[in-house]
């Protein structure tokens, strides 16, 4: 695997609309610092549902960027998605919580599938498009950072799968919001889960 694109994006007001958004990213050719809160230069709006040290980076599979393209019939760029990196060769549907991702000298590790809204459906052109991303089952994904450095498009990728429990974040995504079981619950107690999921747990369900 390898770095394919690596996306950061400044404060833009959408049309008809007062507050900034920083889903609109797109590709850098420079190396890019990465810390505890994400990729230096990038603009994270909405704090209260996107960024800090739990979904610091957002990543695409381009294995589902490209089945997303033949989906829609057109290209689709990198960053399309609001997400920070593209990584060559891998399908979302094969990550797990847990999950980690060795970059150059960065780790990342994965945390929480990336939930569609309605942002992402404006940006894409289509109002029904977060209705679809939840149906594909193929969803992007946050991390921490394990480890800060730097990295660059080109970087070679090693994909570490969580040696324990495998929670698969299309699953993971199936699971928000609802009701769970206490054998869901002590799945989710045996993997380095999203905070927000963990004090969800106590509550006997499963939000982010």
């Amino acid at each position: 695997m390898r770095l394919l694109a690596v996306c950061v994006g400044k404060p833009q007001v959408r049309l008809g609309k007062k507050t900034p958004t920083g889903i609109n990213k797109h590709p850098v050719m420079s190396e890019v610092a990465v810390g505890p809160e994400g990729l230096e230069g990038d603009t994270i709006c909405n704090r209260k549902h996107h960024g800090g040290p739990e979904q610091a980076v957002c990543v695409e599979g381009n294995i589902t960027r490209l089945w997303w393209e033949d989906a829609f019939g057109q290209d689709i760029s990198h960053g399309a998605f609001g997400e920070n990196l593209c990584i060559d060769g891998l399908d979302n549907r094969s990550v797990a919580v847990g999950d980690r991702f060795l970059i150059g000298n960065v780790i990342l590790e994965a945390t929480a599938p990336r939930m569609p809204c309605r942002i992402l459906s404006e940006r894409l052109g289509d109002p029904a498009f977060a209705k679809r991303y939840l149906a594909a089952g193929r969803p992007g994904f946050y991390c921490r950072v394990i480890k800060s450095g730097v990295i660059a498009a080109g970087h070679p990728v090693a994909h570490e799968r969580f040696d324990g429990v495998r929670i698969l974040l299309s699953e993971m995504m199936q699971h928000h919001g609802k009701k769970a079981s206490p054998d869901l619950i002590q799945r989710y107690l045996e993997v380095p889960v999203h905070a927000r999921v963990r004090a969800s747990l106590a509550q006997g369900s499963i939000k982010f």
